[in-house]
């Protein structure tokens, strides 16, 4: 791991301990990605290219959208079940949030006054800065350190920017776990368990299966922001790969796969054409589809086997009222056992 790190006290305009730590890590660059998943039949490229500033931004519209459910049942869960997450998960406690982004459903646990360090670690450095900085400004009795890094490429290189002997929180909320197909989400959990030591807790949200109707209309919202969403990731590509994809030249389509019980975001070629991404041609027959994210969705047993397998026992679990979305709080454990084998649970 190579690492690259800027220090510093505060962040200006704003009061309390704040930090900020570059982690440049020796992991795939995105043009190697990119364009291997290009090369493959079918087409993938993975999700958290999605993510830039511009894709970041139309994220946080999705999730206030009246069909996106996903944000405002969670978010209603942590208002309502902070004080009693955290109360079982101790006090004195460093939070880590892996993929933070706008660090806004960490705020109701920050809130009970449990926590007194908070790492929000995102692979968007610039987007991090300012909203790890807000947080500093909120909460200014914790001591935050904001971590621009990839945690895909594993957590170790966290562990000197933790404060000592304090009891660890990995929070992990959004059902970011149902982008990872299921054995990546078992080597996922692998790892946070790795990070972590006996008595330290996961908090994580997670997405419960449900009709294809709710489904549909939170992937595929009438007013066109999670399209514009998707669609970033080729202007992306434009930008930063020097291709030359035609938007206009291609749709955003939504799949609910009940045999492998998910959710799929495609892109979807409206004609053949060829384009160029960093120097290499790429072919797309008219609708071929360009799968770019998947939402897996759980039942509230499957979760906590998947956790158990990973070396975690669970704590309790929260849902909202219409069973729609999960959160629940596991303990580590003991060992992680093999990851069970993925049949395709139906949504």
């Amino acid at each position: 791991m190579k690492a690259s790190r800027v220090e510093i006290n505060e962040y200006a305009g704003f009061p309390g301990r704040a930090g900020f730590t570059a982690i440049d890590s020796r992991g795939p660059a995105m043009e190697t990605e990119v364009l291997e998943g290009l090369k493959r039949t079918p087409k993938a490229i993975p999700p958290k290219y999605l993510y830039d500033a511009e894709g970041s931004r139309l994220f946080e519209l999705i999730c206030e959208l009246p069909a996106y459910y996903l944000t405002r049942a969670e978010t209603a869960l942590l208002g309502q079940h902070a004080e009693a997450m955290l109360k079982r998960a101790g006090s004195d406690l460093c939070i880590i949030e892996p993929g933070a982004g706008a660090c806004r459903k960490v705020r109701p646990l920050l809130e009970t006054g449990r926590a007194s360090a908070f790492l929000p670690v995102d692979i968007s450095a610039d987007y991090l800065r300012r909203t790890a900085a807000d947080i500093a400004g909120s909460f200014p009795r914790v001591a935050v350190h904001a971590v621009a890094m990839d945690f895909l490429e594993g957590l170790e290189p966290l562990k000197p920017l933790l404060p000592p002997a304090r009891l660890r929180l990995i929070f992990f909320p959004g059902s970011s776990i149902g982008n990872f197909d299921p054995p990546d989400a078992h080597r996922l959990l692998c790892r946070f368990h790795a990070f972590l030591t006996d008595g330290d807790c996961l908090l994580i949200g997670y997405d419960l299966r449900k009709g294809r109707d709710v489904l549909s209309r939170a992937y595929d919202d009438p007013e066109g922001v999670t399209a514009s969403f998707n669609l970033n990731l080729l202007a992306r590509l434009n930008r930063e790969l020097a291709a030359n994809f035609d938007l206009g030249r291609f749709r955003h389509v939504a799949v609910c796969n009940e045999e492998r019980g998910r959710v799929e975001m495609h892109l979807e070629s409206l004609a053949g054409q060829g384009v160029t991404v960093a120097r290499e041609p790429v072919f797309f027959e008219a609708s071929e589809r360009l799968h770019t994210e998947s939402s897996y969705k759980y039942t509230i047993e499957g979760f906590t086997e998947t956790a158990c397998r990973a070396g975690f026992r669970s704590l309790d679990v929260w849902t909202d009222a219409a069973s729609y979305f999960a959160v629940g709080l596991y303990v580590r454990d003991g060992a992680p056992a093999a990851p069970a084998p993925s049949n395709g649970s139906g949504l």
